[in-house]
């Protein structure tokens, strides 16, 4: 059966391949043959005329190529030339993928693995023998478009944390459910576009599947670029603390005890308590659940105050709240870390720096 993706809306993807192979090496294709007309194996066969002898192009299409796809693409074109390499009066059997889109990641791998690609960029890169063309452009955005699955909210930005949590290490989808307290059809559709993204890799297939994030620093840019677009229920408020210095451990003498408390230290005052660069923190921001402002308010003692305050309460769930832990030296819950840098990207007054050194101190990504 032909290829789903060779038919009359994928033409000018050929015509375009061949007319760059033609214009890059000078070379002529003699004739080419359909999925229909081969054998088995793959989409398109080219025969070339080079003034090294006649030559088999033979050509896997696809739509978009990812690094996940590269592997069963491969497979299809070493199995074509491996079996057909004596029936062929052509020398060699040259493997190509190409696509409307294929990207660097899947581009490098391709290279690696000794076959050539095109794509709709123009993209163009043959190697055999002698013969070396590398033309590399941006890749084209796909011309089917795609609605990209939001990452930074609810559930999915449960999954997130999760997945920032994990450090690089492998896990499995039902792992990374359980961690991020979601359901594991949330957890595919985040792993699903993190893939098509190339910054979750993959190995083995089926229950044996596991994946690890490897592009940590890029997620975790772009979550702190979404968050900063959030909007919360924030509410200001005065604590007297004796010692500005000791505002943390002040106000944690006072907050409820109990081992499901619901509220936990963030920002700055939790980030320079674990890694400490500034002198003195003059704000305490603590993040609680929602509807419970006036409850922690109250056992904290705290007056309301819209100018000079030194407490803000942030009403927050699901991806805030997770990873919460407590500190037996200071009796503080503390934000996750994650949370504590995001927390930090305000832009008040040394708060850039501060989040500059937990995430290389801390978070080390």
């Amino acid at each position: 059966m032909p290829n789903e993706f060779f038919d009359q809306a994928r033409q000018p993807l050929i015509e375009g391949f061949i007319e760059s192979l033609q214009n890059a090496t000078g070379v002529k294709v003699l004739h080419r043959r359909h999925a229909a007309g081969i054998d088995r194996g793959v989409d398109l066969l080219l025969t070339m005329d080079t003034p090294d002898g006649n030559w088999d192009v033979a050509v896997e299409i696809k739509r978009a190529v990812y690094p996940r796809d590269i592997r069963d693409a491969l497979e299809a074109l070493q199995r074509y030339g491996a079996e057909n390499a004596e029936k062929r009066n052509a020398t060699t059997i040259i493997p190509m993928v190409i696509a409307e889109k294929i990207s660097q990641g899947a581009r490098e791998e391709l290279k690696n693995s000794g076959a050539g690609y095109y794509d709709a960029s123009g993209s163009l890169y043959f190697r055999h023998e002698r013969w070396l063309i590398n033309i590399d452009r941006p890749a084209a955005a796909s011309a089917r478009k795609t609605q990209r699955v939001p990452l930074f909210s609810g559930a999915k930005e449960m999954v997130v944390h999760a997945l920032l949590h994990s450090k690089g290490e492998w896990f499995t989808g039902l792992e990374l459910a359980e961690r991020s307290e979601t359901s594991v059809f949330t957890v595919s559709s985040v792993l699903q576009e993190l893939e098509l993204r190339e910054w979750v890799e993959s190995e083995g297939s089926g229950r044996l599947l596991r994946r690890r994030l490897c592009r940590a620093r890029d997620l975790l840019d772009a979550w702190a670029e979404a968050w900063q677009q959030r909007k919360e229920n924030r509410s200001n408020w005065y604590f007297f603390s004796s010692n500005p210095r000791q505002l943390l451990e002040n106000l944690a003498r006072k907050a409820p005890k109990s081992s499901s408390a619901s509220w936990a230290f963030t920002g700055a005052i939790a980030a320079n308590y674990l890694s400490p660069l500034l002198t003195q923190v003059d704000l305490a921001e603590l993040e609680t659940l929602p509807g419970t402002q006036a409850q922690l308010a109250d056992a904290l003692g705290l007056k309301p105050a819209e100018k000079g305050n030194n407490v803000v309460l942030i009403e927050r769930s699901g991806a805030g709240m997770l990873f919460r832990r407590h500190d037996p030296h200071s009796g503080a819950w503390l934000a996750s870390e994650f949370i504590q840098y995001l927390d930090l990207q305000d832009g008040r007054g040394r708060n850039a720096e501060l989040a500059t050194q937990l995430r290389h101190d801390i978070l080390k990504v």
